[in-house]
């Protein structure tokens, strides 16, 4: 029998993030542990019945869209950031977002489970995913058969070494502020997303250029410095240098 070439899928749900823009998003969910966001099911799915069960899940896999990157003609090969972007290797060999079929898939951790009448939030952590991306399906993680211990991937087997990050005192005393408003640790937020160094692969090493990334409600602002390492070579790091309220929110 002959499948149909077209299908079509449901949004279940919209993903509320920290994460306001593409740039700086972890490359892969976990890597950011402090990292939040909050699924909020839609008519019809936000049943509580929907969820029954789910409470006694620690992780779950998220299928959604890359819905900003829409519309983008998929290639047969990408240029990996894993490989400086300036290798090539086959689209199904990696997690391009520019695919065949813009579906993504990530295992997150599950916090809680809010209901409200006719609302019900999945609260999360550990994400990859932008302020207003699509879920499609909500799976449970079943350790047993989705932790496979003898898995490999000899092209990326183990993460990057993380960037070591400090702030100036200004955006110390800014990163304060923005936790008391939040009820979280936005330092411990900054850290472990920076540290996976956001920068491009292919730019050199520039002192003077400042980088930015939309988070919760500020602009956060960075530049990469360099000090001696222990083998008298030169490490790159970065320090936040300003934390700026974003235009459309409130502080």
């Amino acid at each position: 029998m002959a499948l149909d070439k077209e299908f079509s899928f449901s949004t279940i749900g919209i993903v509320h993030s920290c994460f306001k823009e593409k740039f700086g998003v972890p490359r892969q969910p976990g890597l950011v542990p402090a990292s939040t966001a909050q699924l909020e099911l839609l008519p019809p799915y936000n049943r509580v019945e929907a969820v029954e069960g789910l409470q006694h899940v620690s992780h779950i896999w998220l299928q959604f869209i890359f819905h900003e990157f829409l519309g983008q003609a998929w290639k047969p090969t990408v240029r990996p950031p894993r490989l400086g972007g300036n290798k090539r290797m086959g689209v199904f060999a990696t997690r391009s977002p520019v695919r065949p079929n813009a579906l993504g898939l990530s295992v997150v951790k599950l916090e809680r489970i809010e209901t409200n009448g006719a609302q019900v939030i999945l609260h999360l952590s550990g994400i990859d995913l932008i302020d207003g991306t699509p879920v499609v399906d909500i799976k449970p993680y079943v350790p047993y058969v989705d932790c496979i211990d003898e898995a490999k991937n000899n092209f990326a087997n183990e993460a990057p070494e993380p960037l070591a990050v400090t702030f100036s005192s200004e955006a110390e005393q800014a990163c304060q502020h923005c936790s008391a408003r939040h009820s979280t640790d936005v330092a411990a937020l900054i850290v472990q997303v920076l540290q996976q160094d956001p920068r491009p692969s292919y730019q050199a090493f520039d002192a003077e250029r400042t980088y930015g990334m939309k988070l919760l409600d500020v602009d956060v602002q960075w530049q990469y410095r360099q000090d001696m390492g222990s083998k008298e070579q030169l490490v790159d790091r970065i320090e936040v240098v300003a934390l700026t309220p974003l235009a459309n929110h409130t502080t």
